[in-house]
């Protein structure tokens, strides 16, 4: 694998974006074992952007350790300020899979009853509306009756 190669820019909008952010991953005197990279690998699909901490106080290995960490999980170095590593790769799509027995869920629905007489205040009542009901125009919740297709599309699908 290769570390992603950045622009100043891009690497400059990226530091101003982790500023705020707070060490995800903490690296201790074992160093990089499997299990802090595997650690690192998932913080980086769920965020895209983290920092980490490496308890060390070689900044040569330090530097060493961003390159290295750059390389193996296939991501850009973005910044190493003191303690600090900054390291971004683009966050992956997620998959969605598309269900076909799938019916719409629950909402809820204002129903506003008007008063005969304008003296009154219109009564405001929330009601849950299930994917299988519908509110008639007199406001009550009613089983939904499947849609009718016509002839010629159905003949089409």
């Amino acid at each position: 694998m290769s570390a992603i190669n950045l622009t100043p820019a891009q690497r400059k909008e990226h530091r101003a974006a982790a500023h705020h952010l707070d060490p995800v991953v903490q690296i201790g005197a074992d160093g990089l074992t499997p299990g802090v990279l595997k650690e690192l690998d998932s913080a980086l699909k769920a965020h895209g952007l983290i920092k980490v901490r490496v308890f060390s106080d070689d900044r040569t290995a330090r530097e060493a350790l961003l390159g290295q960490l750059a390389d193996q999980l296939d991501a850009a170095p973005i910044q190493h300020i003191g303690k600090l590593l900054v390291l971004w790769r683009p966050i992956p799509p997620k998959e969605e899979t598309e269900r076909d027995d799938r019916r719409p869920g629950p909402k809820v629905v204002k129903i506003v009853k008007f008063s005969k007489s304008g003296n009154h205040r219109p009564q405001v009542k929330k009601v849950r509306v299930l994917g299988n009901e519908r509110v008639t125009t007199g406001g009550s919740v009613k089983r939904a009756k499947r849609r009718t297709i016509s002839v010629k599309k159905r003949a089409a699908e």
